[in-house]
């Protein structure tokens, strides 16, 4: 089903895609037919385009568009752009074929599967795939039927394999493709043949049936060199592979290795005659696809000598096979080298080879000791008989071999010592590659020290030793680091090669590396500072347990200080040398900060805690001195300095709460209104901070005259840092006001004293001081206006008025009694009395000024509040039951209105100027 759906699939998409691009030709015959006609309209049109205006219209010719010369044209662009084509400059409906991009891997596998299939005879081709599967399941039906005789199945097995042979044989100068389809199905029906007999139904023994599995490899061998056909020896190799997986069975892995191992000689026996390199990946992936499978569902410790032998043997095969194909394949620039063939053997063989000497002591080690034998032997062979077209060859051999060298230290020695060694090695693989002007050597270096980060990362763990920086983790972690940022150090500038094509290529990756590469060791010095902070101490019994060298509390903080003092040390040393990348750490210093500072008050840790104050203090001092160091130098990203001096901002404004906190926390005040305002007070602090320090250079002309780092960051503080505080202020102070009761504990409660009032009130009187600071800024900072007009004002009147009248509810609340909710609140008719009179109170301040001051808007908005009384004297306080309250607020109400419309009347407009319309 697999293989028909295939076939017809492809044949139906294909059929499908010609269809469409014929209809899609046909239905825009016509519209680009009249395209083509408007274009060669306009063009004939444009040059009565410039004409000479009549005399009546003169007067408009300023609203003309400017005149275009009669030699300048101006060609359209096409109105339809077809997928996969581009214009040609001239003429706007020529177009040629877009330069198509090179496939993929996956694409070239279609691609051939493709053209095999349809490269011919396709009927042909897919009769015979479905003619194999068909035979194959025919032959395990009739086994599991019983229906015949198994001599006399296997018999019409192998004939109907002979026939094809010898039709495909006797057609192969008529009909070429016919006959090789032929003759490699019958090779892949006789391998059938052969292994059902001997492996499945024990009809042959197994040595008569390899011997005549060789006859069967030889001759389909023969055939594919007499006829120089790789096709005809992919088809054949592919069946013979094929024929384990197509029947199944639960023999012994001799027998399936053994006929793997006659295939994989005949393959051999092909490299050394053709260089047919998907006849060599074929049998590949089959041999070590089947033998990893089966390594997986089916090994048995028993079958360790039969399978390691077997091992062994693939490996060598396909090793050679590798050698044989560079050898047969000459090339402009030296003999290829067929990466998966030689890589490949390496690599999965490796793994194999592991899973087989897992139950055995330093068995991997021994391993990699005998991988890297192998390829340091052949290259050494090369060296001797190999001509200079094989220095690819030999140069990547030798890498191989000194790469299972040093695969083996890890696994006879542990991970962590095992990527010191390796940092090492690789640093001085790619000094030698440096001094030598060779890539490979370099590549190696490069590739060895990502391999060493990798493994100590992947075996990370506690870091247990009596004496400081020597520990395995510590040390580990430092010779990594030094091996990276020594190769960063050399990739500055750009290195010598061979300027050949590969080392060519490899420069043009050298070129962008060397930053990443000194940011890999810059993290490494990282984690062997960590390591060595959180360093334990062995344990002096074995009830005992292990002992930090430094308390658990303070290892985050110290490393945070060992961070910022390594960043600063860094950026010495870059701007000390020209280096720019060394400088980048100390760009990350705020985000350090700022996530120890999370990191603590999540664990109930305070930065007024000793000796807690000292480090912060001495990190907050070199995150500045670095921010100072940056801007002098440049040395940040321009994108980054104006936000590390914002976030700095806000880093300081979250400490200082953080101290308020400590503060209420040691005076036990978390159950009153101190502990409420704490926020909101630091928050004001900054704010006013930032107004009346950084607001002072708002003038751009006058900037200069102040210091670092008002100059140039004063509008980064007083504006883009201030706005989100000045927010929280403005939320947080309508919140305070509404929300806290103003519980003044152990002290009593005094109306305006108290902690809430003194709080809200500060904080307007913060905003009033930076909204004035932005509004008097020039020039503006731009979104300032947001701040500086009309609505800024009218926020600042609600929250005002927010907080007067919540003086008087906690005024009620603490001498009235009246309990501190919204229902009580506005339940009661004293409050409802005491709101309008103080609303009307209210009114006739405003009203009084606007008087003075003859502003008749501020007049209109008193007015406003009066009604506001009126209207809630008629629908609350008149529907109040209890006539006491009612009275004394229509009484007050009413004699408020009456001094009102006495002394402040409605102050006159103001006249306009003489000559101003009206």
């Amino acid at each position: 089903g697999l293989v028909l759906g295939g076939i017809i699939g492809i044949i139906a998409g294909v059929i499908l895609r010609n269809a469409i691009r014929a209809e899609i030709r046909i239905a825009t015959a016509d519209l680009r037919d009249t395209l083509e006609a408007q274009i060669e309209i306009v063009r004939r049109a444009q040059p009565l385009a410039v004409s000479v205006p009549p005399p009546e219209q003169e007067a408009a010719a300023p609203l003309l568009e400017p005149e275009i010369p009669p030699e300048t044209t101006a060609e359209p662009e096409p109105a339809i752009a077809s997928p996969g084509f581009r214009p040609v400059p001239g003429n706007s409906f020529r177009s040629e074929p877009a330069e198509p991009a090179e496939p993929n891997v996956i694409e070239r596998g279609f691609l051939a599967a493709r053209d095999w299939l349809f490269g011919g005879n396709t009927i042909v081709r897919a009769g015979l795939v479905i003619l194999f599967v068909g035979l194959s399941f025919l032959a395990r039906y009739a086994a599991m039927a019983g229906l015949f005789p198994i001599e006399l199945r296997l018999a019409a097995v192998g004939g109907v394999g002979i026939a094809l042979l010898a039709t495909g044989f006797s057609r192969r100068l008529v009909k070429p493709d016919f006959a090789l389809a032929l003759q490699g199905a019958g090779v892949a029906v006789l391998y059938l043949t052969v292994f059902g007999a001997a492996r499945l139904f024990d009809v042959v023994p197994l040595l008569p049936a390899f011997a005549v599995m060789v006859v069967v490899c030889a001759l389909g061998c023969a055939l594919a060199l007499l006829q120089n056909s790789q096709s005809l020896a992919v088809v054949a190799f592919a069946g013979g592979f094929a024929v384990p997986l197509l029947l199944g069975g639960d023999g012994s892995s001799i027998g399936l290795f053994g006929y793997y191992a006659v295939l994989n000689l005949a393959v051999l026996f092909i490299a050394q005659r053709r260089s047919w390199r998907i006849v060599n990946l074929v049998g590949f992936f089959a041999t070590f696809g089947v033998a990893t499978a089966w390594g997986i569902l089916s090994y048995k410790p028993a079958e360790y000598a039969s399978s390691q032998a077997f091992l062994i043997l693939f490996v060598l095969i396909y090793v050679l096979a590798a050698i044989l194909h560079a050898r047969n394949t000459p090339g402009r620039l030296g003999n290829f080298v067929d990466s998966t063939l030689l890589f490949g053997p390496a690599l999965v063989g490796f793994g194999l080879q592991v899973g087989l000497v897992r139950h055995l002591e330093y068995g991997s080690a021994f391993s990699a000791l005998g991988f890297a034998a192998l390829y340091i032997v052949l290259a050494a062979v090369l060296v001797r008989r190999g001509g200079a077209g094989f220095r690819l060859l030999l140069e990547t051999m030798l890498a191989i071999g000194v790469g299972f060298i040093t695969l083996a230290i890890p696994l006879a020695l542990g991970a962590r010592w095992t990527s010191s060694a390796w940092a090492l090695e690789g640093a001085g693989a790619f000094w030698v590659g440096m001094r030598q002007a060779r890539w490979l050597p370099r590549l190696f270096g490069l590739l060895l020290i990502a391999a060493a980060g990798t493994v100590f990362v992947d075996g990370i763990g506690t870091n247990i030793a009596r004496l400081p920086i020597i520990g395995p983790a510590t040390i580990g972690a430092i010779l990594i680091a030094a091996a990276a940022l020594a190769v960063a150090w050399w990739l500055r500038q750009p290195l010598p090669h061979s300027s050949s094509r590969w080392a060519t290529a490899y420069a043009s990756i050298e070129s962008i590396i060397s930053n990443p590469v000194f940011l890999f060791g810059f993290l490494f010095w990282c984690l062997a500072f960590t390591a060595e902070i959180t360093r334990l101490l062995p344990q002096r019994a074995t009830d005992v347990p292990f002992v930090p060298a430094i308390a658990f509390g303070l290892q985050n903080l110290f490393v945070m200080l060992a961070f910022v003092i390594s960043a600063l040390a860094a950026s010495v040393v870059g701007r000390m040398t020209g280096w720019r990348v060394a400088t980048w750490p100390g760009s990350t210093t705020l985000a350090v900060l700022a996530i120890t500072l999370v990191v603590r008050i999540g664990s109930g840790q305070h930065i007024l805690a000793t000796p807690d104050w000292l480090i912060w203090a001495a990190a907050l001092a070199i995150h500045y001195l670095l921010l100072h160091q940056s801007d002098r130098a440049a040395a940040a990203p321009a994108f980054l300095a104006r936000p590390l001096h914002i976030g700095s901002v806000w880093l300081v404004t979250v400490m200082l709460v953080d101290c308020l906190w400590f503060g209420i926390d040691r005076a036990g005040l978390w159950n009153t209104s101190w502990a409420g305002v704490v926020l909101l007070v630091s928050t004001v602090a900054i704010l006013l901070a930032l107004a009346l320090w950084a607001g002072r250079a708002n003038r751009a002309d006058t900037r200069t005259t102040f210091g670092w780092p008002r100059d140039p960051h004063a509008e980064a503080y007083y504006w883009t840092a201030a706005l989100p505080i000045a927010a929280a202020v403005y939320i947080g102070t309508l919140a305070t006001a509404l929300f806290a009761s103003g519980n003044a504990a152990p002290l009593p409660y005094v109306p305006l004293l108290n902690p809430v009032d003194l709080a809200c009130g500060l904080a307007l009187g913060g905003l009033v001081s930076w909204q004035r600071t932005v509004a008097a800024a020039e020039p503006l900072p731009f979104g300032a206006g947001i701040v500086s007009g009309r609505a800024a004002h009218v926020a600042l009147a609600v929250a005002a008025f927010t907080l007067i009248n919540t003086i008087w509810l906690r005024i009620a609340h603490h001498y009235l009694g009246i309990a501190w909710t919204a229902p009580d609140m506005l339940g009661s008719s004293i409050v409802q009395t005491g709101l309008a009179i103080l609303w009307t109170l209210l009114a006739l301040a405003l009203m009084l000024v606007a008087h003075r001051r003859v502003q008749r808007q501020l007049w209109l908005i008193g007015a406003g509040l009066l009604g506001a009384v009126v209207i809630k004297l008629l629908l609350v306080d008149l529907s109040n039951t209890l006539g006491g309250e009612r009275i004394v607020a229509f009484i007050v109400v009413g004699l408020l209105m009456l001094v009102v419309g006495y002394f402040v009347p409605l102050p006159p407009r103001a006249q306009a100027p003489e000559g101003t319309p009206a």
